[in-house]
C-alpha cells in the first residue's frame, strides 16, 4: 500500500501545493493517483477547497474531501460549532485503505499541522498515519520561526515512532532574506530529517498552472526503497 500523509508546520504554508506537486509528478511516472482531504474547514457548501486546487494543477487526478465544515477552525472546533459529525481517524484510514486498493499512491494531505485535533477523542492526523503505517511529508514556512515548529513536529513524529520523509519549504521567496536563505542549511537538523525541496512562491496560482511539468524541477529525490521515489527530482537551489 502506497501512502503519503502531507502535514504542514502550521496553516498556509503551502501544503496544497506541495500536495499537488506530489500528484503530478506521478502522474508523470505513470502512477494512479488519489488525494485525501479528510477534513476541509473555513469553505462554504458551494465553495471550491483544496482538493479542488490539486484537481486545478494536476488535472487527471481523483481527489476525496471527507469531510467540510464552513468556519476556518480546527477540524474538532469547526465540527463541535457546526452541530457536526467530526471525521475520526479510524474513519480516515477506512477510506484511504479502501483507495489503496484501487490507485497506485494516494495522498493525504492534513488540515493544519500534525496534531490538529479531528474529533473531540483527541485524533489527530498523527493517528491516521500511526494507523496505516505511512511516511510523512513536513511542509514548512520560509523564514524566521520556522526551526521551531518544523523541530517540534520532527520531535513528535519521533515519539510516536512515524517514518519522516523529510521536509519540504511550501512557499519560497523570490527574494528571500537571510532568514530563509539561512533555513536552508538549518531546516535539516532541526527536522532530524532531510530538506527535499521548496516550492517557488506563487507555484499555485493560475500562472503556473504548468505544475506537472515543473513540479520535477522543486525538490529531491525521496528516499531509495518507497515506491513513490523519485518523484521530486533535484532542485535549483
Amino acid at each position: 500500500m502506497a501512502v503519503i500523509v502531507v502535514t504542514g508546520t502550521g496553516t498556509e504554508v503551502g501544503k496544497t501545493v506541495v500536495t499537488a506537486a506530489l500528484a503530478a509528478v506521478a502522474r508523470t511516472q505513470g502512477l494512479d493517483v488519489a488525494v485525501v482531504k479528510p477534513a476541509q474547514t473555513g469553505v462554504g457548501r458551494r465553495e471550491e477547497g483544496d482538493v479542488d486546487e490539486v484537481r486545478r494543477l494536476v488535472g487527471d487526478v481523483a481527489v476525496f474531501e471527507l469531510a467540510r465544515y464552513p468556519e476556518p477552525l480546527a477540524p474538532a472546533t469547526a465540527a463541535r460549532r457546526a452541530g457536526m459529525d467530526a471525521v475520526r481517524p479510524q474513519e480516515v484510514v477506512e477510506a484511504v485503505e479502501k483507495l489503496a486498493g484501487e490507485h497506485d499512491l494516494v495522498l493525504v494531505e492534513g488540515a493544519g499541522g500534525l496534531l490538529v485535533r479531528l474529533d473531540e477523542d483527541g485524533g489527530t492526523l498523527a493517528d491516521v498515519a500511526r494507523l496505516l503505517g505511512a511516511p510523512v511529508l513536513v511542509v514548512a514556512a520560509a523564514g524566521l520561526g520556522t526551526l521551531n515548529a518544523t523541530a517540534l513536529t520532527g520531535e513528535a513524529l519521533r515519539a510516536r515512532e512515524l517514518e519522516q520523509l523529510g521536509v519540504v519549504v511550501g512557499s519560497w521567496p523570490g527574494e528571500p532574506d537571510l532568514a530563509a536563505r539561512c533555513n536552508l542549511a538549518d531546516l535539516p537538523e532541526a527536522a532530524g530529517a532531510p530538506l527535499l525541496g521548496a516550492v517557488p512562491a506563487g507555484g499555485g496560482t493560475p500562472a503556473s498552472a504548468e505544475v506537472p511539468a515543473r513540479a520535477g524541477t522543486w525538490a529531491r529525490a525521496l528516499p531509495r526503497g518507497s515506491r513513490a521515489a523519485g518523484l521530486f527530482p533535484r532542485h535549483p537551489l
